[in-house]
C-alpha cells in the first residue's frame, strides 16, 4: 500500500500537466466528455488516496504523512460543500427563473427577451419536466445584426440541448476537491463552448458567422455593466474568446483516427490505473484493519 496509495495523487498530477494537451486531439464534444470523466474519476482517486492515508496512519503510514493526508482531505471536502453551495444557489436561482418566467417567443419556444440596456445572452437550464430559457436582453439584440442573433441563440440553445450546465458542474465540483485539476476542468471549460459553438456554425451552415456573433457579442458586453447573471450562466462570451474565434475561423479539424485513438487510449490507461491502485490499497487497508481488530481481541 505504501507505493499504491500514492499513485492516484500523482496521476492527478500528470492529467494537470498533459492531459489538456492531450485533449485537444479530440473534438470539441468528445473532448469534453474525456475531460469531464477524467476529472471525475481522479478526484475520486484523490480523495480515496488522501482518506487511506488518513486512516491507515497508525500502522503502515508514517504519522506526519498521515497527518497531511487528513488535513488535505478536510480541506477538499470543505472546498467541494462550498463550491456545490455556491452553484447550487446558481442552478435554483436558474431552475427559479425558468419557472416564472414564460417564453416571449411567437411560437412558444425557449426564448426569454429581457427588456434591458445591458448586453446579455445567455442559457438558463430548466429543472426536470420544464424547458430551459436562452436569455437575451435587448441590448445584446441591438448590439447585432439578425443573422448574427441566429448564430448566437443556436449557441445558446446548444447548452440547454446537451445539459452543458452539468459537464460544468462536474468539472467545478472535481477541481474543488482537487486544485491540482484545475487546468484540466478550465480546459473542460472552453472544450464545452467550443461544443457550443460547432453545434451553432452547423445549425447555420456559416463558421464565420458564429465567429462574427461571438467576438462582436464579447465585444459589446465588455463596454456594458456587468448584470447579475454574468459569470453565472451558460452565456456565448464565456472562455477565451479570441481562441474560440480563432477555431472557427480555421478550417473544421480533419479526422486523425491515431491521434485520437492516443488521446482516448492514454486517458483509459491513466484512469484505470488509477482505480487498480486505489482498489489494491483499499484492500490492504482493509486487511490492516482486520488484522488491528484481531490484535485487539487477542489483548483482550
Amino acid at each position: 500500500m505504501r507505493i499504491n496509495v500514492y499513485v492516484p495523487l500523482l496521476i492527478a498530477l500528470l492529467l494537470a500537466v498533459v492531459g489538456p494537451a492531450l485533449a485537444r486531439r479530440l473534438s470539441p464534444r468528445a473532448e469534453t466528455w474525456v475531460l469531464t470523466g477524467a476529472a471525475l474519476v481522479a478526484a475520486v482517486g484523490w480523495l480515496g488516496s488522501l482518506g487511506l492515508l488518513a486512516v491507515s496512519g497508525l500502522r503502515s503510514i508514517p504519522v506526519g504523512v498521515a497527518s497531511a493526508g487528513a488535513a488535505a482531505l478536510l480541506c477538499a471536502l470543505v472546498g467541494i460543500v462550498v463550491s456545490a453551495r455556491r452553484r447550487g444557489r446558481v442552478l435554483l436561482a436558474a431552475f427559479t427563473e425558468c419557472r416564472r418566467s414564460p417564453a416571449t417567443d411567437a411560437d412558444g419556444g425557449d426564448l426569454l427577451v429581457v427588456d434591458d440596456p445591458q448586453v446579455e445572452a445567455f442559457a438558463l437550464p430548466g429543472p426536470p419536466g420544464i424547458p430551459g430559457r436562452v436569455v437575451v436582453t435587448t441590448g445584446m439584440l441591438h448590439a447585432l445584426e439578425p443573422a448574427e442573433r441566429e448564430a448566437l441563440m443556436a449557441h445558446e440553445r446548444a447548452h440547454l440541448r446537451e445539459r452543458h450546465h452539468f459537464f460544468l458542474l462536474v468539472l467545478h465540483l472535481s477541481a474543488a476537491a482537487c486544485p491540482l485539476l484545475r487546468p484540466l476542468a478550465k480546459e473542460g471549460a472552453y472544450a464545452v463552448e467550443r461544443w457550443a459553438d460547432e453545434d451553432a456554425a452547423e445549425a447555420v451552415g456559416d463558421r464565420g458567422l458564429v465567429a462574427r456573433a461571438v467576438a462582436r457579442a464579447a465585444l459589446a458586453q465588455g463596454s456594458s455593466p456587468a448584470g447579475p447573471w454574468r459569470n453565472a450562466a451558460l452565456a456565448a462570451t464565456g472562455g477565451p474568446v479570441p481562441r474560440r474565434v480563432r477555431s472557427l475561423l480555421a478550417p473544421p479539424l480533419a479526422p486523425r483516427p491515431a491521434q485520437r485513438m492516443l488521446a482516448l487510449a492514454t486517458f483509459a490507461l491513466l484512469l484505470a490505473l488509477c482505480c487498480a491502485c486505489l482498489g489494491d490499497a483499499g484492500t490492504d487497508a482493509l486487511h490492516l484493519f482486520h488484522g488491528a481488530v484481531a490484535a485487539h481481541r487477542a489483548v483482550d
